[in-house]
């Protein structure tokens, strides 16, 4: 388990000078180095801010876009929107999940290198199928081009 970095969370906090009413942001910049949101930190976070760790879960569980379990250094998205469904993209998510060991029900692989999510759409139909793997598309997939990326990324770790 990582160790959490709480004069970054004091960082991040004072930046939104200590304020509830900017837990949405707070949250984001934390997630947005840890991938997830720690238990620890929002512990943490409830404290400093004077807020509940009940509400904040709240907040936190609400809103799709947190995450509160570990995900891999590299998140891979499966569109399976509309034009992405018709174009395969359930065959380069079978080929996603056996080049990186997980499932369905195992969203994230052993090595803790990969996370997989299945998304409704990421708004590039005109590309698909894609797959965004953290903040960048990689349009046409299929099953080979999504064990060659597999490849490269792990060489990349």
């Amino acid at each position: 388990m990582e160790k959490i970095d709480m004069k970054f969370i004091d960082s991040v906090l004072e930046h939104h000078d200590f304020d509830r009413t900017n837990i949405i942001a707070i949250m984001q910049d934390v997630q947005e180095k840890y991938r997830y949101l720690p238990q620890d930190a929002l512990t943490y976070i409830a404290k400093k801010v004077g807020m509940s760790e009940s509400k904040l879960y709240g907040v936190a569980t609400f809103y799709g876009n947190f995450s509160l379990d570990t995900k891999g250094k590299y998140v891979m998205k499966v569109c399976r929107g509309t034009a992405c469904h018709v174009r395969k993209s359930s065959n380069v998510l079978q080929a996603l999940y056996e080049a990186t060991g997980t499932s369905e029900k195992k969203a994230t692989s052993d090595d803790g290198l990969f996370s997989i999510e299945i998304v409704s759409c990421l708004g590039a139909c005109g590309l698909s199928p894609v797959v965004m793997v953290n903040d960048t598309v990689h349009a046409a997939m299929t099953p080979d081009k999504a064990r060659e990326l597999v490849a490269q990324l792990r060489e990349g770790a």
